[in-house]
């Protein structure tokens, strides 16, 4: 059963970011509203440089309202700790608010629905370097269909929402923590990019 689409005045502009959360949080704009605990919108300083993409919450995140919690959060913690920040540095959310049912992959139109969310997030923190986590986001961000493999570590300008960045791809935390090793050094290794181009377009 389809939910239908409820209209947020949060969405005009001239909202803050806390207003545009607030109303997330009563989204209705697709039928994963009607699975979900609770909308999970993102987290960290709303004036990041850096912003972190991932695909979507899973089942602790939309328990706690907070995404990458859990061992696959813990490794994000860590790796963004490698590289002399901490998770209030920077700015952490999906690509969708609301946990797919199993954690599939989204849907296109789920996709389409939350896509005003994820705009207006890049919209008003207007980071510089924007990470995406694993394959769906950065096939998404970078619409491509080159695999994170090919892609991790590179450096692509970026352009969404009136905000221009420069996006470096990485693995998604929870595919390096299946993988281990290799994908754990490389993982780093990207992180170390992610600093120096942060460094050169940082504030």
């Amino acid at each position: 059963m389809s939910v239908e689409p409820s209209f947020s005045p949060q969405l005009a502009p001239g909202a803050t970011l806390i207003e545009v959360a607030s109303a997330s949080h009563d989204c209705t704009r697709c039928g994963l509203a009607a699975g979900r605990t609770q909308v999970v919108f993102g987290v960290g300083n709303p004036d990041a440089d850096l912003m972190f993409v991932g695909e979507g919450p899973g089942a602790q995140e939309d328990l706690q309202g907070i995404p990458f919690v859990g061992r696959a959060g813990g490794l994000l913690t860590q790796l963004i700790e490698g590289i002399g920040l901490t998770r209030d540095d920077v700015y952490i959310a999906n690509v969708v608010k609301c946990r797919p049912p199993g954690n599939r992959d989204p849907l296109p139109d789920e996709i389409a629905a939350c896509s005003p969310w994820l705009d207006r997030q890049l919209e008003l923190i207007a980071p510089k370097v924007v990470v995406t986590l694993g394959n769906f986001a950065t096939k998404l961000l970078l619409q491509t269909k080159d695999g994170i493999t090919k892609l991790r570590g590179k450096e692509f300008t970026y352009e969404r929402a009136g905000n221009r960045a420069v996006l470096v791809p990485t693995f998604h935390p929870s595919a390096v923590l299946r993988s281990g090793g290799t994908a754990l050094a490389q993982a780093r290794a990207d992180f170390v990019t992610v600093k120096r181009v942060l460094a050169r377009v940082g504030g």
